[in-house]
């Protein structure tokens, strides 16, 4: 069975946008998705195709992107990702040792859109902390080394380099994410 991991934009942080995990759940459910599940409290949900007839992750992130504007209210950006594309996302990271030993300063930001790979690479050049960025499997991976709070790459200037909103996760997301979308999709938890 297909499993979809949806990935919400800016939500629950700071003084904006607030959407709970009830109704993340909920919007799921009344788009038909099953197995909605949702991680930590930051827009992160895993679900199967249930009765949607949701074939791919951009339609179960469409769905409840729909739903939740009917239930709160609010348009609210989402991106799908498949549990095969996470997979790939984690083997494609150019960064395994700090996946294993600072995962929490490791951020893939998932781009709305396709990568702008000639405005990354002026960011790279510009980035005046110590910030490594790779990008591979249509992602940017970044290593806030110093600390992301203390960093010039803030969403605004990420997404203007990338070409597109992003939505970023760490490490530690994303291992979750896998771990959620195998488990919903019948293959364990071997990851």
């Amino acid at each position: 069975m297909a499993a979809f991991a949806v990935l919400l934009r800016a939500v629950n942080i700071g003084p904006g946008l607030r959407v709970s995990s009830a109704d993340l759940r909920g919007a799921a459910e009344d788009a038909g998705l099953g197995g909605a599940r949702t991680l930590l409290n930051s827009g992160n949900l895993v679900v199967t195709p249930g009765t949607s007839g949701a074939s791919t992750a951009d339609d179960a992130a469409r769905l409840v992107r729909e739903q939740l504007a009917t239930r709160i209210g609010q348009d609210v950006p989402a991106v799908g990702l498949s549990a095969a594309r996470l997979d790939q996302i984690a083997e494609a990271n150019p960064f395994p040792a700090a996946a294993r030993d600072d995962p929490s300063h490791l951020q893939v930001h998932v781009p709305f859109g396709d990568l702008d790979a000639a405005g990354i690479a002026k960011l790279d050049l510009a980035s005046p902390g110590r910030e490594m960025l790779a990008t591979a499997a249509g992602v940017l991976y970044v290593h806030y080394v110093d600390g992301i709070g203390r960093s010039k790459l803030t969403p605004k200037v990420i997404d203007t380099a990338v070409g597109a909103p992003t939505t970023a996760r760490n490490w530690n997301t994303v291992t979750k994410l896998r771990t959620a979308c195998a488990q919903a999709s019948g293959e364990g938890a071997g990851r």
